[in-house]
């Protein structure tokens, strides 16, 4: 079925704020998964840490042992901190990493519709794993893997409800499906994080499994409403691209932006792991007789990604009018170094305070927040913009194989947080930040030299 037939019969079945109605369904799934995920993920390494890695717990999980020896045999020995860190990262980033292959299967195999189907199956018996102790290996491998035939195929069908040439359609479809995003991942860490504090662990962890299975339920509900091109189409209508020494530049190009945002993923991505961490050690969390929830400070940063679009559409615009906006690279850049002050802030009090006051982390998140919408949503416009015609979904799919190093790293740099002071790892944090600010500033002009006119390649045939 060609885009403008399928845009076209999509329309009849109704629409939601004037755009297909199918739009409703994979907004909201997408809205329940988000939810699960950072609800979840806000409740691991603080799991991990004060609970499943404790004696007692640590001996009930399945396999477990030789788990360690194997992730030990890479990194070496490592404490119940370091391990959690090390663990959060792998999961993390092999959650970046296996969209790639859940989109080729879904293209080659099964379809995307089924696709998103069984991933939201699996990340559904993941959540629920998740609550007893002896499933927690089999919990991270479902959930992985879930996500990866999740994530890419459900924001691929949101592009798929709009004709090729309907361009100002398409933005409004993924404006609306990324607020079911930012919305999932504001308010999952507060129910998921403040029923973990009243009830236990597992509790937090059985909500983010029910919250998952309403997602599914959501999707299968909007079922019909979403056509596709079967997977034997596309495994017959490729045709070689042509690329000349233009479009391998460009290319090239775009993988060297791709990199330059790692620096930032490692510093805004602690966040959610050692930051945690730090925060229950280390600050002051009583407030008027409450004790807030650790995992609630992960609802900063996706909150603030909601409040300041507009203000920063605003600013961009108003530095365009007069000639001063900043170009992708050059985003990137400022990024940086907003996520570097970030993690400096978190220095200085560590210094001056013991307690350190709540504030500092919240001025943390709210600026990694910020920072967030000057590195990756910069970066998805620079690919679509700039990559060869015949490769913009490729690359576009690339572009988060940066999360995913990133992410690695994130866990890696984590297990150094024991021997060092935390003011010590906040300004390594920071300064991985600055360094890569640094090189971001420095390459900017030259690859926006080369990225400045999109490449276009044809079919052959």
């Amino acid at each position: 079925m060609s885009d403008i037939a399928q845009a076209a019969a999509l329309k009849k079945t109704g629409t939601f704020f004037g755009e297909p109605k199918a739009l409703a369904y994979l907004a909201f799934t997408e809205a329940w998964e988000r939810f699960s995920y950072y609800g979840m993920t806000a409740l691991l390494v603080l799991y991990m840490t004060e609970a499943l890695f404790l004696p007692g717990h640590v001996e009930h999980i399945a396999g477990f042992a030789a788990f360690r020896a194997g992730i030990e045999s890479i990194f070496g020995p490592m404490s119940p901190v370091a391990l959690a860190s090390q663990i959060y990262g792998l999961y993390t980033g092999f959650v970046y990493f296996t969209p790639v292959f859940g989109g080729w299967i879904a293209d080659r195999w099964m379809g995307r519709r089924n696709a998103v189907v069984a991933g939201a199956i699996l990340m559904s018996g993941g959540h629920i794993a998740m609550a007893f102790d002896q499933s927690f290996l089999l919990a991270l491998v479902l959930l992985i893997t879930g996500c990866g035939l999740l994530k890419g195929n459900i924001s691929t069908q949101v592009g798929q409800l709009y004709a090729e040439d309907d361009a100002a359609g398409r933005t409004r479809g993924y404006s609306i499906f990324s607020m079911g995003i930012n919305v999932g991942a504001t308010v999952g860490p507060l129910a998921c994080g403040l029923l973990a504090q009243i009830y236990g662990w597992h509790a937090g962890f059985g909500l983010a499994g029910i919250l998952m299975l309403i997602g599914l339920a959501t999707y299968l509900a909007g079922y019909r409403t979403l056509t596709e091109e079967t997977p034997a189409a596309n495994r017959t209508s490729d045709a070689p691209l042509k690329l000349g020494a233009k479009e391998w530049r460009v290319i090239a190009a775009l993988v060297v932006a791709m990199a330059l945002t790692v620096p930032q993923s490692v510093a805004y991505y602690q966040n959610s792991s050692i930051g945690l961490v730090w925060i229950n050690a280390h600050v002051n969390l009583d407030v008027f007789g409450f004790r807030i929830p650790t995992p609630w400070f992960n609802s900063i940063d996706p909150f603030i990604s909601i409040v300041f679009v507009p203000v920063l559409i605003a600013l961009w615009g108003w530095q365009d009018r007069h000639g001063g906006e900043p170009d992708e690279v050059m985003k990137i850049a400022q990024g940086a170094f907003m996520a570097a002050v970030a993690n400096f802030l978190l220095v200085i009090g560590s210094w001056l305070f013991h307690p350190v006051p709540a504030i500092f982390p919240i001025l943390y998140d709210v600026l990694l927040g910020i920072a967030f919408l000057y590195y990756w949503p910069p970066l998805l416009a620079l690919v679509s913009r700039a990559a060869p015609t015949g490769l913009k979904a490729t690359l576009l799919g690339a572009a988060f194989l940066a999360l995913f190093v990133g992410n690695i790293i994130v866990g890696w740099v984590g297990t150094f947080y024991e021997r060092m002071t935390p003011a010590n790892f906040w300004a390594l944090e920071g300064g991985i930040a600055v360094a890569g600010g640094v090189v971001a500033f420095v390459l900017a002009r030259p690859l926006m030299r080369v990225l400045a006119v999109p490449a276009k390649v044809s079919g052959a045939g």
